[in-house]
């Protein structure tokens, strides 16, 4: 599924749609380059859990940032991971799935095979202002009644 964003407010908009959707266990991965939005749908997807905007924040420095909501919620920035040993680190593996939701920026650091079973956001910018917003691994169907419900 695509849809277009042509500003922050409604790409926001667009995670929080994406957050209704979202269940304990799932996980989004975001790929996209830096500044095109990633950090911006997070807020919006976060929001869907009851957490503030502007309490999320680029977690580049902390690398995952835990809120105590239910289902617990993470948000998860790779940006500055280098290698598999970096990633080991983290203690990714013991957050991510279960009973929480998370959400990972820079996910192509995960490598191909552990993205199978999660919702994939990629991140497009053909104008300065314009983001085409490709959603796979989401029931369609679900995202086109929620988008009828709320016109």
């Amino acid at each position: 599924m695509r849809v277009t964003s042509s500003s922050p407010f409604e790409t926001e908009e667009i995670g929080r749609r994406l957050g209704r959707l979202l269940k304990a266990g799932d996980i989004v991965c975001l790929f996209g380059d830096l500044g095109a939005g990633k950090t911006t749908m997070v807020k919006g997807i976060a929001s869907s859990f009851g957490i503030s905007s502007r309490d999320v924040t680029s977690a580049s420095f902390t690398v995952i940032a835990g809120y105590p909501v239910t289902p617990p919620f993470y948000h998860i920035d790779l940006y500055r991971i280098e290698s598999p040993d970096d990633l080991e680190s983290t203690g990714i593996w013991d957050i991510i799935g279960g009973e929480s939701v998370s959400v990972i920026e820079w996910a192509e650091r995960l490598g191909d095979e552990k993205l199978v079973q999660s919702v994939r956001v990629y991140f497009e910018e053909p104008a300065e202002d314009i983001r085409v917003i490709t959603i796979e691994g989401i029931n369609e169907e679900n995202w086109s009644d929620m988008q009828a419900r709320q016109a």
